[in-house]
């Protein structure tokens, strides 16, 4: 017989779900595989205590699958709070493609991963997100009824990245007024980190309200054309984290916020669409408190998204939309004020506020 001897820095990978330190009493995690299409899928399902798990599917080239696994945990377990906090009947989930989208996503493997969305039932609903597009849901609505974000030729509400940028451009406004004493971002110095769909039109929407504009992104095609269309200045510096701005707008991926960036950081307001900016919640969001940087908590404001793509469940209109989107102004600014009222972070604020709506439905549900 012969006896594996497991180093202790390897435990974590003996109980790789549970084990997993973004591991959150997620309810369900559900790995899918096709080999036909070559589909590496993880779908994560953090609760569903407000109703069934809502969140989009992001297709990325992972270093690997600890890497994306990670991911989805995050992610799923963000959703469960954006939900909460912005008053949606929803759960949260979120699922991951592993591959390329530029390179390896085809009509059949976005089909096959819809029927894997089908067999749970409607426990998990998906929309689109970094990586896949809104003719990708149509594609999957095709085999499911689990779906949103669909076109609205089929009667979807369409792409969620403009309402997203909305609520984050009103995220951001409160902050500044939180912050700065004015809600006005004329000559406001931001710096935009991330140029894709929400990150663009939140561009344009500070740089008609006359904003100091400064963009940053890895796409350099992509920044250039950003930039030339909205007037926005390319960050040109070495460094952007010490970059000389009022606002920083993290819109790529998450975990930017942490020890390396907190003590380069100048900026007096963190606001922005990606989700995860803190690499590590309590940490991180201490750090920027203790520091004087007023810290608009990212499933927050980035919940303009989702609040669009609920209105194919609970039926209200684009206006409707944008209204709800709108009030994202107000509460964050009841954040600000608990977070200050009660001695705590900003993001914790925030997570305590959505905490006590599910365990407030839980308690119903007990009776």
């Amino acid at each position: 017989m012969i006896t594996e001897v497991v180093n202790a820095n390897e435990l974590v990978k003996v109980d790789p779900v549970f084990g997993q330190a973004s591991f959150n009493d997620h309810e369900q995690i559900v790995f899918c595989h096709d080999k036909d299409t070559g589909l590496k899928a993880i779908i994560g399902i953090h609760n569903t205590v407000l109703g069934p798990a809502l969140g989009g599917t992001r297709m990325w080239k992972y270093a690997n699958e600890w890497e994306a696994l990670n991911d989805v945990l995050r992610l799923s377990r963000g959703m469960t709070y954006k939900s909460a906090i912005s008053g949606l009947n929803l759960g949260g989930g979120k699922a991951v493609i592993i591959g390329d989208s530029r390179l390896d996503k085809t009509p059949e493997m976005i089909t096959r991963f819809g029927q894997f969305v089908n067999s749970l039932s409607g426990k998990y609903i998906t929309a689109e997100d970094v990586g896949t597009t809104t003719p990708d849901m149509d594609l999957i609505r095709d085999v499911t009824p689990h779906v949103t974000g669909i076109s609205e030729e089929r009667g979807g509400s369409g792409n969620p990245s403009p309402v997203t940028a909305y609520g984050v451009y009103m995220g951001m406004k409160a902050a500044a007024k939180h912050q700065f004493g004015s809600e006005n971002l004329a000559g406001k110095k931001v710096l935009v980190q991330g140029t894709g769909h929400v990150g663009e039109t939140l561009i344009d929407y500070l740089t008609k309200e006359g904003a100091l504009v400064q963009i940053s992104d890895i796409n350099e095609a992509r920044m250039e054309e950003v930039g030339a269309k909205y007037g926005a200045k390319i960050f040109m510096g070495d460094d952007i984290y010490s970059a000389d701005v009022d606002i920083y707008a993290p819109c790529a991926l998450g975990a930017t916020v942490n020890d390396e960036t907190i003590e380069k950081l100048k900026a007096k307001v963190i606001a922005g669409a990606a989700n995860n900016q803190l690499a590590v919640e309590n940490v991180h969001g201490k750090m920027l408190q203790d520091k004087g940087i007023l810290y608009a908590p990212d499933f927050l404001i980035n919940a303009g998204g989702i609040i669009n793509v609920y209105a194919e469940i609970a039926g209200y209109d684009k206006a409707e939309a944008m209204k709800r989107t709108e009030n994202i102004y107000n509460t964050t600014l009841e954040i600000f004020h608990f977070a200050e009222a009660n001695g705590v972070t900003t993001h914790q604020a925030a997570m305590s506020i959505a905490q006590k709506r599910i365990d407030d439905r839980k308690k119903e549900m007990a009776k």
